[in-house]
């Protein structure tokens, strides 16, 4: 080998161990070079604080990533109105000294933060992999000299974060791939079998496969919705779903049910409280508001809340601003609220029971969620995704469903939706033995005994009354469900003079979704 072959080798074995050494870091290295700055800035510079921005382009502002003494995300400057900002806009060192002369930004940040901000200087930082893009900035606060920052610090400080733009790279472009993934991996489980937890969907019927069209559409912006449906359909997996679709995916999801939650703690529960409020609160604590800051509210049985409470949900929703019991600080807030109940809502204002103004602030869009009974393209896939699922938890294997209880399980109307179903196959885990298939027999009461005579039963009607509907033996159950639906609409239809509104209230459904039945049937 010549000295020629040799030197290519060599550059060979130099270049396959750099990638390796540049593959080798990880974000929490990144992230630790970030904090060294922040250690070792303010002595180089006689400063006494130093703090990392990272730009956010989507909410035009930029968020604190690391700073003296302070925590992630506890500052949030605009682009517009503060030093930070200006630095970002100018791509260039900004130098503001006798601050504590004058007002501005940084004055809303030292109280928040209990410092006082006297001089600063800041200097963005530029995208190695896109020059003209600025991804971050650095800060340093109050020298210690009685001048203040010059000229020198400016060049000094310019040269030492030109260095910090390969980590904040890293750090920023491996947070969108964690984000694209979990986007992926939700889609994924949209199209694939649901878990119970509300990890996933199941999304072969066409009903469904509208409902989601719909909220993909309505998860990109943060209007408030408002999901109807009946128990056991999957209100808050819905609810859940558009918080992941959104923007705001990594922000916070608070779940709260309405009806679970004494009305005298309601207050408490939502607002939060201060310590000494009230007997008992020996601790401050935030509310329900608070926690849902930046993300979103979701509201279970929102129909059940108290008449009192109402006013005070109104003006959070209005103002966008809450105070904790027993303080006046006001907090300023912003979040989405999804809102869910198996009530009929408009007849609850319509009753005075609802505050006709809340429910306009919290319904802007409506999402009516199918029952089972009207997806039946769904219920094996779900009932495979539970046994799968179920399994797994118990710890216990089965052969499979055998193909009588596949029929029953498609024929049954499932008065208690999804929920209910998944109870089923977790009965029909635990009473069939280990590896075999599960039969009629390990099947609940109510599965075995629907509908096998052939008959006609007396049937309220959708007004007053009572008719007549005939069973006929020979068809399936959905074909008999779908019959009596029909009789039932057109009877409602008939009774209120063609009146849709009036039919819906007869029938104790929303007009949206009596419009739906009509062009389903074609009636």
């Amino acid at each position: 080998m010549d000295d020629m072959q040799r030197m290519r080798a060599r550059m060979d074995e130099l270049q396959d161990r750099l990638e390796k050494v540049n593959q080798s870091w990880t974000m929490a290295e990144y992230e630790g070079l970030l904090a060294l700055y922040v250690e070792i800035l303010p002595p180089l510079f006689n400063a006494e604080r130093c703090s990392i921005f990272f730009v956010d382009l989507r909410h035009h502002n930029m968020w604190l990533k690391m700073g003296t003494g302070l925590e992630p995300g506890q500052i949030e400057a605009p682009l517009e109105g503060s030093v930070v900002g200006r630095a970002v806009s100018s791509r260039g060192c900004i130098v503001e000294n006798h601050l504590d002369r004058q007002a501005g930004f940084h004055t809303t940040a030292d109280a928040r933060t209990g410092f006082v901000t006297r001089n600063l200087i800041c200097v963005p930082v530029t995208s190695r992999s896109d020059t003209s893009l600025v991804t971050g900035a650095v800060e340093l606060l109050n020298k210690r000299d009685d001048g203040g920052f010059g000229a020198e610090d400016c060049r000094r400080l310019t040269e030492r974060v030109a260095l910090l733009s390969m980590a904040i790279d890293n750090i920023l472009i491996s947070g969108r791939i964690l984000e694209l993934s979990k986007e992926i991996s939700q889609n994924l489980r949209t199209l694939s079998p649901a878990l119970p937890d509300g990890q996933g969907l199941i999304a072969e019927s066409r009903a469904m496969q509208e409902v989601l069209g719909f909220v993909q559409s309505v998860a990109a912006t943060p209007v408030n919705v408002f999901i109807s449906g009946e128990n056991g359909t999957g209100k808050e997996v819905m609810a859940r779903l558009i918080h992941q679709w959104s923007p705001e995916r990594n922000r916070p999801f608070v779940a709260v049910n309405c009806a679970s939650i004494p009305e005298t703690l309601m207050e408490s529960e939502f607002f939060g409280h201060e310590k000494g409020a009230f007997s008992g609160a020996d601790q401050p604590r935030p509310g329900k508001f608070e926690e849902a800051d930046g993300g979103t509210l979701f509201l279970d049985e929102i129909a059940d809340l108290p008449g009192p409470l109402q006013p005070k949900f109104l003006r959070v929703l209005q103002e966008g601003e809450s105070c904790r019991l027993g303080s006046n600080k006001v907090r300023k807030l912003r979040f989405r609220t999804i809102s869910a109940t198996n009530k009929d809502i408009r007849r609850e204002v319509a009753a005075g029971r609802f505050r006709e103004d809340l429910f306009y602030r919290l319904f802007s869009v409506d999402i009516a969620l199918p029952p089972l009974r009207e997806r039946p393209e769904d219920i094996l896939p779900l009932a495979q995704a539970f046994l799968k699922e179920t399994g797994r938890r118990f710890r216990k294997k089965v052969a499979g469903l055998s193909p009588e209880v596949v029929g029953l399980l498609e024929s049954y109307a499932w008065p208690g939706n999804v929920r209910q179903l998944r109870r089923e196959i977790e009965r029909l885990v635990t009473l069939t033995p280990e590896g075999e298939i599960m039969t009629l027999k390990a099947c609940s009461l109510e599965l075995r005994n629907h509908g096998h005579q052939a008959k006609a039963v007396p049937v309220r009607g959708a007004g007053a009354g009572e008719t007549a509907v005939t069973i006929v033996e020979e068809l399936p159950l959905k074909e008999q469900m779908q019959r009596f639906e029909q009789q039932c609409i057109r009877q409602a239809l008939e009774r209120s003079g063609g009146n849709r509104g009036e039919a819906a209230r007869r029938l104790a459904i929303t007009r949206q979704w009596l419009h739906k039945r009509i062009l389903h049937y074609g009636l």
